[in-house]
């Protein structure tokens, strides 16, 4: 299966051999690149359900990072002086990974405790915490949908989900075939994390909220297995999309994605089509 995501000016495609982007320079010519994939990512581990998820999180984050960083130099006209190191990868992924744990998990925590006294059982502080969780993803993901240059990357991410659809439907890649599918997709990364929202109010219902320290501890430690279950539920309704009832329960990841994408131009789309062709033509090589 063929996925991908959206680019400053460009769209990042992995493929099942590597990853390919495709950016607009600000002159209009697309210029590609291609990323290998990691081989610590894609071994046995990929493998076993709940560990794949993190690891395929894991990989997304790392090679998205990379496709950034070329989509960056690319759209700016600039050289592209050298990829990001695996150090400031990783300073930048621990910073990432703790401002989330923060702000969606902690803080809604925290709000949630401010109401404690008011609640005659845990099970109702749970909720309203989960409940917290949830309307500071929302909010976060429209207010950056406010700003111009991410509504451009939106459109982009449209113009992805488009071209996934077209080849998993084995049309052939043109601009006018690709405006015939939606920019929502069930296997995106908007579906993902909405989907471990989802999943960390269910599981942390049944999580004590004494003592304290297990409290904050137990919205650290306990993200890599919702992250797993997550992504298993993500996999399940890709692979059965066209079952009614996977639709309807993955209903609300699709339209939550009416905020994160949006319908594309014509050279958005011809820039997702150039890096599709380009991922399918290197798979085809690798035979």
């Amino acid at each position: 299966m063929y996925g991908g995501q959206a680019v400053i000016e460009g769209v990042m495609i992995r493929a099942r051999t590597c990853c390919t982007v495709a950016v607009r320079r600000p002159n209009g010519k697309i210029v590609r690149h291609v990323l290998p994939l990691h081989s610590w990512a894609n071994g046995k581990l990929r493998l076993i359900p709940l560990v794949r998820g993190i690891v395929v999180l894991l990989e997304t984050m790392i090679i998205g990072m990379k496709a950034l960083a070329i989509s960056s130099s690319e759209s700016s006209g600039e050289e592209l002086i050298d990829k990001p190191g695996k150090l400031s990868m990783a300073i930048t992924l621990f910073i990432a990974f703790i401002f989330s744990i923060g702000i969606f998990f902690l803080l809604p925590l925290y709000l949630s405790e401010i109401f404690d006294n008011s609640f005659e059982n845990e099970l109702m502080s749970n909720i309203v915490e989960g409940v917290l969780r949830l309307i500071l993803f929302i909010g976060y993901i429209w207010l950056i949908g406010q700003f111009k240059d991410i509504k451009r990357v939106f459109g982009y991410h449209g113009a992805e989900h488009m071209t996934v659809h077209l080849v998993e439907k084995k049309d052939t890649l043109s601009v006018n075939n690709v405006k015939k599918y939606p920019p929502e997709h069930a296997r995106c990364g908007t579906s993902f994390l909405l989907t471990v929202v989802f999943i960390s109010i269910l599981f942390f219902i049944i999580v004590p909220r004494e003592p304290f320290w297990f409290l904050i501890v137990s919205r650290i430690i306990f993200v890599p297995l919702i992250a797993g279950i997550s992504y298993e539920l993500i996999r399940f309704s890709g692979r059965y999309s066209t079952n009614f009832l996977v639709n309807l329960i993955g209903y609300p990841n699709l339209l939550l994605q009416k905020l994160t994408t949006r319908n594309p131009d014509d050279s958005m789309i011809e820039v997702a089509i150039n890096a599709m062709e380009y991922a399918i033509e290197l798979d085809n090589n690798s035979d």
